[in-house]
């Protein structure tokens, strides 16, 4: 299987291209950067993931778009506290980083079986 046959890569992909749509005019560059690194890494691993030979390599990459996930998560919830990210649209991603996780969580699962 292709990592662009996924599900969960289509979302992290849609959602990373949605937030760097939704900051690009934003002056704070040290946050911009922050978020849109955190972003990009979550459907960068899941296709470094896919490119490795071994289910425990691959398993180690969906583990870091996991931990990424989270560190953007946490860059929404501050972006959204200074008044960066609306209120809906923060609600919008944190959700579906939450969806991601979980998707991320039940294909390690997966793979370690």
């Amino acid at each position: 299987m292709k990592f662009e046959d996924t599900e969960v890569w289509k979302r992290a992909a849609r959602l990373s291209a949605s937030i760097y749509k939704e900051v690009a005019e934003l002056k704070d560059y040290g946050f911009k950067d922050q978020i849109t690194r955190s972003d990009l890494s979550i459907p960068s691993n899941i296709a470094e993931g896919f490119g490795r030979m071994t289910d425990k390599d691959k398993s180690n990459f969906l583990g870091y778009a996991r931990g990424s996930c989270a560190e953007l998560r946490t860059q929404i919830y501050i972006g959204r506290e200074i008044g960066y990210i609306d209120q809906n649209i923060s609600k919008s991603w944190i959700s579906e980083t939450n969806e991601i996780t979980a998707m991320l969580t039940g294909l390690i699962k997966y793979l370690k079986t």
